[in-house]
């Protein structure tokens, strides 16, 4: 049985890595590529240099774009109160960091507190 190649939009991660960012932009979805079409500020810029040089980075940006050439290396997400490490994949591509870290935990509810209820004075601790 054949290993399954990955593809984007039925590119290589090769063939990405190899496009220039105008072209990139052209086969993502419509709000990366709006993004994409106004430039990236100099944060962004700071980070694609600093990835190009080193294989992870912390970052509170959150609204710059998974590019291909960010594939295999790590990138520590601000989420608010911590950094969330993130290994960028190939399915990653065109997706925003702010979406592979989350911001907000599921809630755990637990037996109810003192005073929340007429019979909690009752309850075991």
């Amino acid at each position: 049985m054949a290993k399954k190649i990955w593809n984007y939009r039925g590119k290589t991660l090769e063939d990405l890595q190899q496009m220039s960012l105008s072209e990139l932009s052209e086969i993502l979805p419509s709000r990366q590529r709006r993004s994409m079409k106004r430039g990236f500020d100099d944060g962004k810029k700071k980070i694609i240099k600093k990835l190009q040089k080193v294989d992870s980075i912390e970052t509170h940006v959150r609204d710059m774009i998974v590019l291909p050439q960010f594939v295999g290396k790590t990138i520590k997400i601000h989420n608010g109160k911590e950094f969330t490490p993130v290994i960028i994949q190939e399915d990653m591509i065109g997706c925003f960091f702010g979406e592979l870290s989350q911001t907000r935990k599921k809630v755990q509810h637990n037996s109810p507190g003192v005073g929340a209820t007429k019979s909690s004075s009752a309850t075991a601790k």
